[in-house]
Parts: structure tokens; C-alpha cells; sequence
């Protein structure tokens, strides 16, 4: 099973306004091998409570990444294709624990893109 490369746009700190708070510099990094797939039941649920948003995708981040998965944006090839946004907190596992190549768990909402039913 191999995944696909998705781009995330990661936000370096380039220094602050006038009124002290945080600029930041997005520029993107292209990710390998993460896996994308439909969210459960009781993912759609629980994010839909949580925060009011509807899971788009889950995806599988490869082990080793050490990128910030919290609210960023992901722009996913086809078939999928599209800008998407983060959603809650990623989740992950202990690396030795778990046998696959992947072990951390990221939702994404739609942000702009084709539509999956056109």
C-alpha cells in the first residue's frame, strides 16, 4: 500500500505588527506516502459536535513527520482535489506500537475544489 503526496502549507513566525502580534510566512511542503480515506461514523459525529464542521476526508500521516497538523491547509491531487483545512487536533500513536507505516491520524474539511459529486 503506498499513499499519495499532498502539499501543506506551513507557517513559519517571520516576526511581529505593529501591535505585537505574530506574522507569519506560509509556504508549502510537499508530504509523501499519507493515505486518504472517508472518515467514520462516529468521526463525522464527534467533529460535528465539537466544532461544527463536516469531515471532508481522514488521512494518514507516515511516521517520522514532524510537520504541524493543526489548523493548517492541505491542497490533495486528484482524485480528491482540492484545498482543504484541518480540523481539531491530530491524533497519534506511539511509533513502535503500531506495525504500519503510519501512525497519526489528521481530519480535513473542504475548503474550495471540485465538487466529489459533479
Amino acid at each position: 500500500m503506498t499513499g499519495i503526496t499532498v502539499t501543506l502549507e506551513v507557517n513559519t513566525l517571520t516576526g511581529y505588527n505593529a501591535l505585537g502580534e505574530p506574522v507569519y510566512e506560509s509556504s508549502p511542503v510537499n508530504v509523501s506516502d499519507v493515505l486518504v480515506g472517508e472518515p467514520s461514523t462516529d468521526d463525522i459525529t464527534n467533529m460535528m459536535t465539537m466544532y461544527g464542521k463536516r469531515i471532508a476526508y481522514t488521512m494518514a500521516i507516515p511516521k517520522g513527520d514532524d510537520h504541524i497538523w493543526e489548523d493548517t491547509y492541505v491542497t490533495l491531487p486528484a482524485p480528491f482535489q482540492g484545498r482543504y483545512h484541518t480540523i481539531g487536533i491530530p491524533t497519534a500513536g506511539i511509533e513502535a506500537n503500531i506495525p504500519l507505516r503510519w501512525n497519526k491520524k489528521v481530519h480535513i474539511e473542504r475548503i474550495e475544489g471540485k465538487s466529489q459529486i459533479e
